[in-house]
C-alpha cells in the first residue's frame, strides 16, 4: 500500500531525469494527470499521454525534456498540509522555478494563481 502516491511520481520523474531516459510509465491518477499538465504548460516535460495497458492497468507515459528539470520537491505531504493565500505564494529559485498548487480553480502553476488572485495547498517545488 502506498502512502504518498504523488511523492512516488516524483521520485519517478527525478530518478529518470538523473538517469538520463527521455519517458518513463506510472501509475495513472486525475491528481497525477494534472500535475503533469501544469508541468508540461510549464515547459518541464515534452508530452504525457494516458494509455491503457491492459484493462484494469492505466498509465501515464511521459516525455522528459533532458536537462529542463533540476529538482523535484514535495512541499504538502499527507501528513502536514501546506496552503499558502495568493500574497504567500512562493517564489522558487526567485522565480526561475514554479510551484504546483491545488487551488479551487483546479490544479495550476503558482504564477498563474498569483494573477487570479487563487490561494490554495503547495503541492510540489520543481526547478
Amino acid at each position: 500500500m502506498m502512502t504518498d502516491p504523488i511523492a512516488d511520481m516524483l521520485t519517478r520523474i527525478r530518478n529518470a531525469n538523473k538517469a538520463g531516459l527521455d519517458k518513463l510509465e506510472l501509475p495513472a491518477s486525475k491528481i497525477k494527470a494534472n500535475i503533469c499538465r501544469v508541468l508540461k504548460e510549464e515547459g518541464y516535460i515534452k508530452s504525457f499521454k494516458i494509455a491503457a495497458k491492459s484493462p484494469s492497468e492505466i498509465v501515464i507515459k511521459i516525455g522528459l525534456k533532458e536537462g529542463a528539470i533540476v529538482g523535484l520537491k514535495r512541499i504538502s505531504t499527507p501528513g502536514l498540509r501546506v496552503y499558502k493565500g495568493y500574497r504567500e505564494m512562493p517564489r522558487v529559485l526567485s522565480g526561475l522555478g514554479v510551484s504546483v498548487v491545488s487551488t479551487s480553480a483546479g490544479i495550476i502553476s503558482s504564477r498563474k494563481a498569483a494573477s487570479l488572485k487563487l490561494g490554495g495547498e503547495i503541492i510540489c517545488n520543481v526547478w
